[in-house]
């Protein structure tokens, strides 16, 4: 083979563009409870900036965050009964962005009219929804109800928020499928892996271990603990996650939200937090402490993941093996979000299932694992 040749097989990486629009669906802002506080709350999404306060009744609201008068930044105002006041010359906006009160004129322009965003507050955390055509969510678009949360069965919500710089949100989505990077990245060792992509759901079912060379903290630091996870991403950027934590015959249950906000097209907010499920002989303080030990260890995870999400470059024709699980599938669920309503395909929404074989990845992983502790003997 000659030089030339071999120089024309050479794969080349094709790295595309990130998408010009911003996803279509429920986009979570954060734990609602955080907007409670008789404060007028700046949020940086989509490209714009938004509002969010909270009326007497504790309902919550978000609006387009610049008066539509003379520019005023309404974060930057003041909540006044049910409205948010600009605090250049006091026009007073209601929830539904309609202009109620400008105390110093005879009249408010019929006019008078700003975006008003259609919002969800679900499982204590606030929803935002975006779509570039101006729809409604359809009904069958939703968010499930975390069974027993509104009865106290749950421990508080833990969260965490990270701004993510120069990355687009699909590097996060493409770990649904990854289940060579837990081993790697997170220094897990998946044992069962499987993806189901139907309508707008996205699932990732994976049973793993701790590595017994690394020990990390991540969930429970429990000689032999196995995490069992049922993690679906709802919609472009949420995802709820049902963790059994299993050791020493006791078994935890805990949901995790990991979720993200586009800010521009080439960064985002990310989030996540823990609930853990309270059982008998197990108090509200313990319960959060659980909860909390799961979210420093999720923290871990993620400073990980952005550590290569910062340094790696955007790709649109990844090399693969099977066992790198199904990307251009998901990738094409994903695609979906993207497109307008009516130019969604079949492909992109039909039911698609992988289950991952994952013998000779963890031949090869418990024997990479016993070689570090030999060496560290």
């Amino acid at each position: 083979m000659t030089i030339e040749q071999d120089r024309i097989e050479i794969r080349n990486i094709e790295a595309g563009n990130n998408p010009t629009r911003f996803a279509r669906g429920w986009h979570c802002i954060g734990l609602a409870e955080n907007f409670r506080d008789g404060k007028p709350h700046q949020i940086e999404v989509f490209g714009t900036t938004l509002v969010v306060f909270a009326d007497t009744k504790g309902e919550l609201h978000v609006l387009d965050a610049y008066c539509r008068h003379m520019g005023g930044n309404l974060a930057r105002g003041e909540i006044k009964g049910d409205t948010i006041a600009c605090p250049f010359h006091d026009w007073r906006w209601n929830g539904a962005g309609r202009c109620e009160a400008i105390p110093y004129a005879r009249r408010t322009p019929k006019v008078a009219r700003t975006k008003s965003w259609i919002t969800m507050e679900r499982n204590g955390v606030l929803f935002v929804w975006h779509c570039p055509q101006g729809t409604t969510p359809p009904e069958n678009v939703t968010i499930p109800e975390i069974d027993g949360y509104e009865d106290g069965q749950w421990s508080e919500w833990t969260w965490t928020t990270i701004h993510v710089e120069g990355s687009h949100c699909r590097e996060i989505v493409d770990n649904v499928v990854d289940m060579a990077h837990f081993f790697y990245v997170h220094f897990q060792m998946p044992e069962f892996f499987k993806n189901v992509f139907e309508g707008h759901v996205a699932g990732q079912h994976m049973r793993s271990y701790g590595r017994d060379d690394i020990k990390t903290g991540v969930q429970m630091d429990l000689p032999e603990a196995q995490t069992i996870s049922d993690a679906f991403y709802y919609g472009p950027s949420f995802m709820l996650d049902t963790l059994y934590t299993v050791a020493d015959g006791t078994t935890i249950e805990s949901k995790l939200i990991n979720c993200h906000y586009p800010v521009t097209t080439n960064s985002f907010v990310l989030q996540f937090g823990t609930i853990v499920k309270k059982v008998e002989g197990m108090s509200d303080e313990q319960s959060a402490e659980m909860a909390t030990l799961f979210t420093d260890g999720l923290e871990e995870q993620f400073k990980q993941d952005i550590e290569i999400w910062e340094h790696k470059s955007r790709i649109e024709n990844p090399l693969l093996t099977e066992e790198d699980g199904p990307v251009y599938q998901l990738r094409r669920w994903y695609q979906q979000f993207y497109v307008d309503v009516e130019d969604v395909t079949p492909d992109m929404t039909q039911r698609f299932e992988f289950e991952v074989d994952t013998t000779r990845a963890r031949e090869s992983w418990h024997r990479e694992v016993e070689e570090n502790l030999a060496g560290k003997g």
